[in-house]
């Protein structure tokens, strides 16, 4: 269960469709077990920072680690500080494919949806 305060979700969370195309991609990698993904944040971009996702089942030491949906969700502790209360979803409409980032924490974004700046 996610950490809150004042009801404030501190976690990464995911949602039932980007669980799901965790799996896929992790069956795809030969992952079937401990499935999890490593969420994080990296500089560059058009607007500072950038997310960073690998599929992985490697949890280090430092990870804050949330279960949902039968996913790990690993975050490294620098990257947690900027994606707190984020959702990771996948979507597969007509406006593109793959997973976007509902960040509160985000000031501005770019129209690649990967990008942003605190």
């Amino acid at each position: 269960m996610a950490v809150t305060r004042e009801g404030v979700d501190l976690g990464v969370q995911i949602t039932e469709k980007a669980a799901e195309k965790i799996k896929y991609f992790a069956g795809k990698e030969g992952v079937t077990e401990n499935v999890g993904i490593r969420v994080g944040v990296k500089g560059g971009g058009c607007s500072g920072l950038t997310y960073d996702l690998k599929i992985t089942n490697q949890e280090l030491p430092t990870d804050r680690v949330v279960v949902q949906h039968g996913v790990k969700v690993m975050v490294d502790k620098k990257s947690y500080i900027y994606l707190a209360g984020t959702i990771l979803d996948f979507s597969d409409g007509l406006n593109g494919k793959g997973f976007t980032f509902t960040n509160p924490n985000a000031k501005k974004t770019c129209g690649c949806g990967t990008s942003f700046g605190v």
